[in-house]
């Protein structure tokens, strides 16, 4: 299925060294696990539907409500640096005018 030279491509061009025994101990484990997903690959699933996940997921959050804060002051008074009621932070992108 895969061989030494399939391996060592793959190596290369992945920028890993591998050793000559690495690259046969990889070879007979890529060819392994190619092995099993043939095998998957003939299993009739025709009858099973999409799923990105096997058990179902949700996201537990909490309502985002946008709310004055009471303290203003407090929060502009934390900033290294202000300017009235605005934080000043540095400039991060390159306009020119």
């Amino acid at each position: 299925m895969i061989d030494r030279d399939q391996v060592r491509k793959v190596a290369i061009l992945a920028r890993l060294e591998l050793t000559p025994e690495e690259e046969e101990q990889f070879t007979t484990q890529l060819g392994s696990i190619l092995e099993y997903v043939e095998q998957l690959g003939e299993l009739d699933v025709s009858k099973v539907e999409p799923t990105t996940r096997a058990i179902d997921v949700s996201n537990v959050t909490r309502l985002d409500l946008l709310r004055p804060y009471l303290d203003r002051e407090a929060i502009l008074n934390n900033a290294p640096e202000g300017d009235g009621d605005f934080f000043k932070v540095p400039q991060i992108l390159n306009v020119e005018e």
